[in-house]
C-alpha cells in the first residue's frame, strides 16, 4: 500500500503568489510569508519600493481587492486570511 504525500497548502497563499508576480516588476524583491496562529492566516507581503504604488493601487483599490478575494478563499476553507503588507526595505 503505498501513500501519497500530505501537501498542507495555505488557502490563498499560491492565489496571492500568482496574482503578486502578475502585478510587481522587481519579482526578486517579492518575498511572501505566512504564520497561522489562533486568530486565522496572517499572509506577509514585501515588495520593493518601486512597486508599493502598483501592490496599493489608486485609493487603496488594489489591496482592498486582494483582501475581499482572500477573505473569499479562506471563506470556502473555514479560515480567516488577513493580508499585511510590510514597509519596503529601506536602501
Amino acid at each position: 500500500m503505498t501513500s501519497e504525500p500530505v501537501t498542507t497548502e495555505i488557502p490563498g497563499l499560491s492565489f496571492l503568489r500568482f496574482v503578486l508576480e502578475s502585478i510587481v516588476d522587481d519579482r526578486d524583491a517579492l518575498v511572501i510569508e505566512s504564520k497561522i496562529d489562533e486568530l486565522g492566516i496572517l499572509l506577509t507581503v514585501q515588495v520593493s519600493d518601486r512597486d508599493m504604488g502598483k501592490l496599493i493601487g489608486k485609493g487603496g483599490q488594489t489591496v482592498k481587492a486582494l483582501r475581499t478575494l482572500l477573505r473569499q478563499i479562506g471563506g470556502n476553507a473555514q479560515q480567516r486570511i488577513n493580508l499585511k503588507i510590510l514597509e519596503p526595505p529601506v536602501s
